[in-house]
Formats: structure tokens, C-alpha cells, sequence
């Protein structure tokens, strides 16, 4: 038997650690001398001990500490172990975007923006539209693509979608994913022949994950600030590469447009 002090050496955790572990039923000596309370720990203990370190290390809440040193099937431990290691993985990446917008946000000079003035005459589209909250809009994107390819299963352009203001500044709002639309268009599902109205943008190309659109849009609006007069129109998006083209982040390339009309040439 090993007393506290000696367990604490062997696995790193302070004594007083493993006395709230204890009180906490999560790791309980193998013996509590009932007239001192003097814990005594054996050495089958340690790598249970070791476990619980570094699932804390990861900030696993003692809640699921518990249920994974609990489990007694070896397979329901490591499904359980991996559920949290993959939102520790989406956790980091989330954090690994941000610190890129904020280098982005934050450098002295940021690079200049490639901005193309744009005038594209009315067109019809196969469309799907509907009124969607802000933090639905990826899935809803997701479904409306997927009913898109159903019906137009090889449009002559990439896919593209047309998001009014109100879904940024009221966190709802209407939202409308196209493609070109085929002389053949037979209407399925929630796929509508729709027709986009003409339209003058500046537009420019975000490059990468959607993580820091954000930047670029702000960007592309100074722009505008600068050399033209905005529109109260919607923004339109074109998704020239993205992960249904390629799997990798670094080659995706969204068209941001901004409805614009010019003041000079």
C-alpha cells in the first residue's frame, strides 16, 4: 500500500487533488484507516490515477471523468474518450481561425483587395429560397444544394446564393441558393425557376474556409466606402471552389458581391 504522499510522487497529483477525487467518488483509496482517515492507495491505482490527469489536462468536465472510468467495457471507454478529443480538434481549429482573423484584422498594412466593378444582367435560375435565422443558415445551405443537385444534377456555373440584409442585422431574413437554370427546368421539391434581377457588384474572391469571410467582407465594404456608394440591396455569393470541389480548405474560392452603383470610372 502506497500512503498519500507516496501516490501523489508516483502520479503527479497534489495530495490535495486526489483528497477532492475522493470526496468527489472519483478515485477512492483502497483503504481509509477509520481512526486517522489516512488514505492508502494500491498500485493498480496509478494508471487509473494517470488517466484522470490527463483527462483533466484536456479540461474534461468530472462528470465525464467519471463516466469514462467507469466504463468497464474497453470499447465504450474509448468512443467516449474520442467524442471528446474531436470537440477538443474542432475546438482548435475554431481558435486556430480566429487567431488568423485577428493577424488579418491586425496587421499595419493589410494587403490591397483585388476588386472588380461587375454588371450582370437579369438571369434565370433554378433557385431554392426561404426565410432562415442566421445560425441555421449553413444546414439550411447544405439542404438546399443537396435538392439542387437532385434536380440540376450539371449546371452550366458554379452555385451561388443571394442573402438580404435583414438576415445579418436582425439575425433572419431571406436567403435564396442558385444555379443556372436549364431550358428544361422541371420544378421539384423546393427547387423554383426564379429570376435574379439586374445587378452592378463589386466583387472580390475570399480565399480559404468561411471561418474569416467576416474580414473580407469588411474589407470589400471599405472598398466600397472609398470608391463607390452602396446599394440597399442584398449581397450575392458565388462558390467557384469549395468542399464539394475539393477537400482542401486552402483552395476554396468564394465571390463576394456587393450591390454597388458607380460614381466614376
Amino acid at each position: 500500500m502506497l500512503s498519500i504522499g507516496e501516490f501523489s510522487r508516483l502520479t503527479h497529483l497534489s495530495v490535495r487533488t486526489l483528497r477532492r477525487h475522493h470526496d468527489a467518488g472519483l478515485l477512492v483509496p483502497e483503504h481509509v484507516d477509520p481512526a486517522t482517515g489516512y488514505r492508502s492507495y494500491g498500485a493498480s491505482q496509478i494508471p487509473t490515477a494517470q488517466v484522470i490527469h490527463r483527462l483533466r489536462e484536456l479540461d474534461v468536465p468530472l462528470a465525464e471523468v467519471r463516466r469514462i472510468i467507469d466504463a468497464r467495457d474497453h470499447r465504450d471507454r474509448a468512443e467516449l474518450v474520442s467524442g471528446h478529443l474531436e470537440q477538443l480538434e474542432a475546438q482548435l481549429e475554431r481558435t486556430r481561425s480566429a487567431v488568423a482573423s485577428l493577424r488579418r484584422l491586425l496587421a499595419p498594412e493589410p494587403p490591397a483587395l483585388a476588386v472588380e466593378l461587375r454588371s450582370l444582367a437579369a438571369r434565370d435560375v433554378a433557385a431554392v429560397q426561404d426565410e432562415v435565422g442566421l445560425d441555421d443558415v449553413l444546414s439550411w445551405f447544405a439542404g438546399a444544394v443537396s435538392e439542387l443537385d437532385a434536380v440540376v444534377p450539371e449546371p452550366a456555373g458554379p452555385v451561388g446564393g443571394v442573402y438580404g440584409n435583414e438576415l445579418f442585422e436582425s439575425g433572419r431574413g431571406s436567403a435564396l441558393v442558385h444555379v443556372p437554370a436549364p431550358a428544361s427546368l422541371t420544378p421539384r421539391g423546393r427547387v423554383r425557376r426564379a429570376t435574379l434581377p439586374a445587378v452592378e457588384l463589386a466583387v472580390t474572391v475570399h480565399v480559404g474556409a468561411h471561418d474569416d469571410i467576416d474580414v473580407t467582407y469588411g474589407e470589400l465594404g471599405r472598398w466600397v466606402v472609398d470608391n463607390a456608394l452602396a446599394v440597399d440591396g442584398p449581397v450575392h455569393e458565388r462558390y467557384l471552389v469549395g468542399p464539394r470541389d475539393d477537400p482542401d480548405e486552402r483552395r476554396w474560392r468564394t465571390e463576394i458581391g456587393w450591390p454597388v452603383f458607380r460614381v466614376g470610372a
